[in-house]
């Protein structure tokens, strides 16, 4: 239980795996406020098995930035500023009385730091490829007992490949993108094969918009097996 708290954090959250629709071009950039949050009960075993566990929350709130270096080539950061852990309280099932209270942390997520690749780009699809270095920025052994984590506490490398697509309604952009991609993670944490889908709607505007989008674990061990659920606000410099 105590290392499966923070692979829910950092299941490489859709929080910012998905962001922008492709390379941003020199000089240019996207910019996102945003939330994540998952809520799970259940968990991939060390032989990658599903199992219950107590109910566990994590939330991020953060900041996400994607700065265009050359034409097909941008500089990634995802900086969560704030990082919640809860835990449900634990009862008995036969007297119904508090066996353990229920606690939470708050501190700084993992940062994230990259580059992203575009490899293909036309009038309504775009194709790239991105990598990520984790840094153990977070609190990988908080509460009372340890098993809180904001962070996991090891230096990962995230590979993955992203396609998105978009299209122009009466004063409006709306995109879809997926992505698909491989965490290598240290310290005893097993590697990870993850997915995301996200969509998102610009206002009349083209330089604002806002996104929501779901993330999970199709296989793993030691992870939640549960989906998170994101939502933000975005901006894109021109």
């Amino acid at each position: 239980m105590k290392r499966i708290a923070l692979a829910l954090i950092l299941m490489i959250a859709a929080a910012y795996g998905l962001q922008a629709q492709w390379a941003q071009g020199k000089g240019k950039g996207y910019f996102k406020l945003g939330a994540w949050h998952l809520n799970t009960d259940q968990h991939f075993t060390s032989s990658g098995e599903i199992s219950p566990n107590v109910t566990r929350t994590q939330t991020l709130v953060s900041l996400y930035a994607e700065y265009g270096l050359g034409k097909r080539l941008d500089v990634v950061a995802y900086v969560p500023f704030f990082a919640q852990a809860t835990r449900n309280s634990i009862t008995s099932g036969t007297t119904g009385a508090e066996i353990s209270p229920g606690e939470d942390l708050n501190s700084i997520g993992d940062i994230d730091l990259g580059l992203n690749l575009n490899l293909h780009k036309s009038d309504h699809w775009a194709v790239s490829t991105r990598l990520l270095f984790g840094i153990p920025s977070g609190e990988d052994q908080g509460g009372s007992d340890g098993s809180f984590q904001t962070g996991d506490g090891e230096f990962n490398q995230y590979l993955s490949a992203l396609v998105g697509y978009s299209f122009n309604l009466p004063n409006r952009i709306f995109y879809a993108k997926a992505y698909l991609g491989v965490n290598n993670r240290t310290q005893n944490f097993s590697d990870e094969m993850r997915f995301g889908i996200e969509s998102g709607l610009g206002f009349f505007t083209s330089q604002w918009g806002v996104s929501a989008g779901v993330d999970g674990a199709f296989s793993g061990r030691i992870i939640a097996a549960n989906p998170s659920v994101n939502a933000g606000i975005f901006y894109k410099l021109k």
